[in-house]
């Protein structure tokens, strides 16, 4: 086979490439603009102020939230997390998370345990990685404050029953944080449907932006429930020493990563102008290709939903044979086909699925710009990186 051009399948780490626009928004800002956001009077501030807005607003649409002030910028979708989190729980609160769960749950969770006296229930998946809404029910207890739950598996790919999961919370009135990590962006999500006061999502994976970017959703009716990680500047209210309490400068301080927020609202004006229900499709057509090429081929095992329909473009493998590292350095060595291999920051995940001695799995992650070649050329790179293994 011959590699060709590089072959990129690590969306789920970070999209590649970006839609040109990213690109020249950026450059744009940097070379004719230059200002910082909400901190000055003349005209290229006030163009970057619109930009922002603009941003915000585009976010809003994209996930049918009520109000684009309710569209928090964070520096990732750790830094949305951690607001999340650390910003509604208390000592003695409760949690139920989930073994499918990124460190960026994880490990705050952890850390409060630790430190706070919040107790965590983690409850179990399915094989294919999926959370049965009713152990999460059964683990509520009177103290519960918030239940936490990724939409999609960054290892297996799998969807959540997300919108059940957000009937139980409503039903106790419950708060129901949603990490979109791998959803936002690969998928149509409208908030209130969902029934999810808070969403979490990183900028620079799905939603095709830079590094240095993120969002959270706060919903209007718990904003005043929710205390910010972050004190400073906003660029409002600056006679006063409180932070503000109006949305969502009670949650930005200090100066945006103006350059990145611009790069954002690009990526997210390409969403909306090629539509994300035509990307799922895209999606979903070369998951199945995808997924249905490596499980034709012996001493392959691939982990999640057989089903397109039931994941996103994440899939995990595992080779007989070979460690997942030695087959990205192959894939990337021979084929110039990249990909991850390891654990994924999901430990629990790997227990669940029996795979850690394994040293995690290889992990495929398509984006909107993955072609059917690609998967082809992939197939039959493994193919024969699989007849190697049985020939020696």
């Amino acid at each position: 086979m011959a590699a060709g051009d590089r072959i990129y399948l690590d969306n789920a780490a970070t999209s590649w490439p970006k839609p040109d626009s990213v690109y020249s928004s950026i450059d744009r800002y940097q070379r004719k603009l230059g200002a910082p956001a909400g901190r000055s009077a003349y005209q290229e501030a006030g163009d970057v102020e619109r930009l922002v807005n603009d941003a915000r607003q585009r976010l809003a649409e994209l996930i049918g939230a009520e109000s684009s002030s309710q569209i928090i910028f964070t520096l990732n979708g750790t830094d949305s997390l951690n607001l999340a989190i650390r910003g509604v729980l208390r000592s003695t609160d409760h949690v139920v998370t989930s073994v499918i769960e990124h460190n960026s749950v994880l490990r705050p969770l952890r850390y409060l345990e630790d430190t706070w006296d919040v107790s965590v229930t983690r409850v179990t998946c399915s094989e294919v990685g999926v959370v049965d809404p009713e152990e999460i029910r059964t683990a509520l207890r009177p103290n519960t404050k918030l239940i936490c739950l990724s939409h999609a598996s960054n290892v297996t790919g799998a969807l959540q029953p997300i919108e059940e999961v957000g009937k139980i919370a409503r039903e106790h009135e419950i708060l129901f944080l949603v990490d979109a990590a791998q959803s936002i962006g690969n998928l149509p999500i409208v908030v209130t449907k969902l029934g999810c006061q808070m969403l979490a999502a990183p900028g620079h994976k799905g939603l095709l932006g830079p590094l240095g970017t993120g969002l959270l959703y706060i919903a209007a009716e718990i904003e005043d429930q929710v205390t910010p990680l972050r004190f400073g500047g906003t660029g409002t209210q600056s006679h006063e020493d409180h932070q503000p309490k109006t949305m969502p400068d009670k949650f930005e301080a200090g100066n945006h990563n103006v350059p990145g927020i611009v790069g954002l609202g690009a990526g997210v004006t390409f969403l909306l102008e090629q539509r994300v229900e035509a990307l799922r499709n895209h999606h979903r057509e070369l998951t199945s290709q995808l997924v249905n090429g490596l499980q034709a081929i012996e001493g392959i095992r691939v982990f999640g939903p057989i089903t397109p329909y039931d994941r996103v473009g994440v899939v995990s493998v595992n080779v007989s044979g070979y460690d997942p590292r030695e087959v990205a350095s192959m894939l990337d060595s021979a084929y110039r086909i990249q990909i991850r291999a390891g654990i994924h920051c999901a430990p629990l995940m790997h227990r669940a699925l029996g795979t850690v001695d394994q040293g995690g799995t290889a992990r495929f992650s398509i984006g909107p710009f993955t072609t059917a070649e690609h998967i082809d050329l992939t197939v039959q790179a493994m193919n024969e990186i699989v007849s190697t293994a049985i020939n020696t």
